[in-house]
């Protein structure tokens, strides 16, 4: 078995409101200071570190981790799962 490391982001599906991201947002604006900024998205990363025999599997255990635990509402939030070698 190999290990592999694994961020699993959690976002907003889009247009879903991000009161988080449009606050940091609101205040560089009324800073006036990074006036390039015009959209923030805030997510959630969790990191594992998991044996498994390949990446397709070690894909699946953690989508279903995921599910199992509820980590994450899936009418509102979408879910990335990128896999790394150790």
């Amino acid at each position: 078995m190999a290990t592999f490391n694994v961020h699993v982001t959690i976002e907003n599906k889009p247009g879903i409101s991000d009161p988080e991201g449009e606050t940091i947002l609101n205040d560089l604006v009324l800073k006036g200071t990074h006036k390039t900024v015009s959209k923030i998205k805030t997510a959630k990363m969790l990191k594992f570190t998991i044996k498994e025999k390949d990446k397709k599997t070690v894909q699946s255990k953690v989508q279903e981790i995921c599910d199992e635990l509820r980590i994450y509402n899936p009418m509102v939030s979408k879910v990335t799962i990128d896999v790394f070698d150790s």
